[in-house]
């Protein structure tokens, strides 16, 4: 996935917040930490007291613009902006899909950050909150992930990431979510299923990122390469909850399950990829058939 070097990409109103230091790759170590992080990364689960060392303070933090992201150069070169720049592409994309869709709040976290749904930094990972309807995103877990863990992170991998929170926010704003309020754990447990539809909703908008255009008619994103769809496919399936298990030294146990195996993970986002999203009803297959 490339942006387009000349496609405007200034409208953004994600915003940058942090109130304490940045968790460093150097205070995580071992795989059964970074098996926290992965599942914490689409949770919003803060289980940084397990992990141990520093975490800094956490506080509001002063608000500001994502600076200097003006083009999809930008986006091409940094993290941030190229968050920043998705978040146009994406509300775009549910703005034609979705009738009423109301956009969520993009923050782009530096360090830490408190939050109605926990503290957002890097330990746990991007997360959408409800009631704030709030994506929170540290770009350094891409980092982490890349230095720590079998996870390439690359740019389009990084966006469906983002992706998955919107689709969490489609699920909010739609009711899915509040019709299906005690989700517990299992291979068919309505957890399980939110958030295979949310790989689904990610996957949808994939398959149709190129058509999203900026204010002067020129196409945010350009088509994503056969190498780039494998590395979503590898974050997909690197946040399985088997390989997750797995990873940590467990034992692979599926009634624990709350997020899917990889296998169903990276099929959810390439049936949401072929179909779009009215292909992603995962509360309308039996048991035993996601």
């Amino acid at each position: 996935m490339t942006f387009n070097d000349n496609a405007s990409v200034g409208r953004s109103t994600a915003r940058r917040r942090g109130g304490g230091a940045a968790i460093a790759g150097g205070g995580i170590a071992g795989i059964g930490a970074i098996a926290v992080l992965l599942f914490q990364l689409f949770t919003g689960t803060d289980l940084s007291g397990l992990l141990g060392g520093g975490g800094g303070a956490v506080g509001g933090g002063e608000e500001t613009e994502v600076a200097q992201c003006e083009t999809g150069a930008d986006a091409n070169q940094r993290d941030d902006c190229r968050l920043a720049a998705g978040q146009l592409a994406l509300d775009q994309y549910w703005g034609e899909t979705l009738e009423g869709y109301t956009p969520p709040q993009l923050i782009i976290v530096d360090g830490a950050t408190g939050t109605q749904c926990g503290t957002a930094s890097n330990q746990t990972g991007p997360f959408y909150c409800p009631p704030e309807q709030t994506v929170y995103v540290d770009p350094t877990f891409f980092g982490l992930l890349r230095q720590q863990f079998d996870a390439t992170a690359g740019p389009l991998a990084q966006l469906y990431v983002l992706a998955h929170e919107y689709g969490h926010h489609v699920q909010n704003i739609t009711g899915i979510m509040a019709d299906h309020p005690d989700r517990g754990t299992g291979p068919d447990s309505d957890a399980v299923r939110l958030e295979l539809q949310a790989d689904c909703f990610a996957g949808a908008w994939v398959g149709n990122m190129t058509e999203q255009e900026d204010e002067n008619g020129v196409p945010f994103l350009e088509a994503p390469t056969q190498q780039q769809i494998a590395d979503a496919i590898n974050a997909a399936q690197s946040v399985g909850d088997d390989h997750i298990q797995q990873e940590s030294g467990g034992v692979v146990n599926p009634e624990s399950f709350t997020h899917g195996s990889s296998e169903q993970r990276q099929r959810w986002f390439e049936t949401g990829y072929r179909s779009g999203p009215e292909a992603c009803e995962t509360f309308g297959i039996p048991g035993g058939s996601l």
